[in-house]
């Protein structure tokens, strides 16, 4: 039981007059910790956790009878980026097979993709004539890629503003291009 003690209210002479002595007060504090801990506990229970904030990815089902047709884009658009094991970037232009620019091995950050990016943004709606038709670009993580590549990745197409991208399967020459030595 939990008590408060206000002390004996003194029985020394002082001046001389006489005091009575009063006695110990005695304040029982057990309901107000029950009630504290009931009201803990109910706030405990009736409020909700903060919820994760994540959007839901929806993506179509694939019909193996009726495949999609292929989406076709201007090969002058597209800058492909490949992101391989060990913090590897390998971009293009253009198709695998038949590239615009060859494809070579960058780097995060200011001097590697963002240096590219921010090129291509500039020069693609020279080549095609059309200002309103801006850069396409491919992002292929790897199998051996890591979630930190990806979003610095998607953190270079926020910071150059990039209007059209995509994140897409690695195709198996795509990964033999990523093996090569640089």
């Amino acid at each position: 039981m939990a008590e408060l003690n206000t002390g004996d209210g003194g029985g020394g002479k002082k001046g001389g007059k006489v005091r009575s002595k009063k006695g110990n007060s005695k304040v029982d504090l057990t309901a107000m910790v029950d009630l504290a801990f009931l009201l803990i506990t109910f706030f405990m229970l009736t409020t909700s956790l903060s919820k994760p904030q994540s959007m839901d990815l929806g993506m179509p089902e694939e019909d193996p009878k009726n495949p999609p047709p292929p989406v076709l884009v201007d090969e002058r658009r597209t800058m492909t980026i490949l992101l391989g094991e060990n913090n590897k970037v390998k971009n293009y232009m253009g198709l695998l097979n038949n590239p615009i620019e060859a494809p070579k091995f960058t780097t995060y950050g200011k001097e590697g993709v963002r240096k590219d990016l921010l090129s291509r943004m500039e020069s693609v709606p020279k080549v095609t004539g059309d200002t309103k038709k801006g850069l396409i670009v491919i992002i292929k993580p790897g199998k051996k890629s890591t979630y930190r590549n990806l979003v610095d990745i998607l953190d270079e197409m926020a910071i150059c503003k990039v209007p059209t991208y995509a994140i897409v399967d690695i195709t198996p020459e795509e990964v033999a291009l990523l093996d090569k030595p640089e």
